[in-house]
């Protein structure tokens, strides 16, 4: 989860596929209100449901105002902060974040076949990861029950921030 969102799909042999192995720009939210991606200038894309652009978008509805000057890495750390103080606008940020990723997942598994889910990413970072994973488990068991049997993973703190030096690091060598 992240900026980019940088998605792997491994399959059972733990193989890398020739499948689409990058979602940013998968949409998961239809909605022609949706934010806009300015890259590559679609809307409803994974990459700003996952990613401090959420947790900014979300931040005025929860009760949050970030200083117009500070960069996006610094607005996410400003509502992590304010999460570390038990503050529930901050807290009602990071479950929504995880509802996205339940409902996203369960639009994934309609393309893959999902058996375990490494959720990493600096949005993660904090008490942040285990509301993203609560959340995203209460969807998945209460509305996709047949999605039950997907296991998500947090990692712990220093690995979720370098999630792709980790994947990288555990590809097999080429020949």
């Amino acid at each position: 989860m992240g900026t980019s969102q940088a998605v792997g799909y491994v399959d059972a042999e733990g193989s890398i596929t020739g499948w689409l192995n990058e979602l940013s720009f998968m949409p998961i939210d239809y909605n022609p209100q949706a934010m806009v991606d300015e890259w590559s200038g679609d809307y409803g894309c994974g990459v700003k449901y996952f990613s401090q652009d959420a947790v900014i978008k979300l931040a005025p509805a929860a009760g949050i105002f970030l200083e117009e000057s500070l960069t996006p890495a610094e607005k996410l750390s400003v509502v992590q902060g304010l999460l570390e103080e038990d503050h529930e606008g901050a807290q009602r940020i990071f479950r929504s974040i995880g509802v996205y990723l339940g409902y996203a997942i369960a639009h994934y598994a309609d393309f893959y076949d999902i058996r375990h889910l490494l959720i990493l990413g600096r949005v993660t970072s904090g008490r942040g990861g285990a509301l993203i994973l609560q959340s995203t488990r209460e969807v998945l068991d209460t509305e996709f029950p047949e999605l039950r049997t997907i296991a998500l993973h947090l990692p712990d703190e220093s690995d979720r921030r370098v999630g792709q030096a980790i994947t990288a690091a555990g590809l097999a060598p080429l020949a």
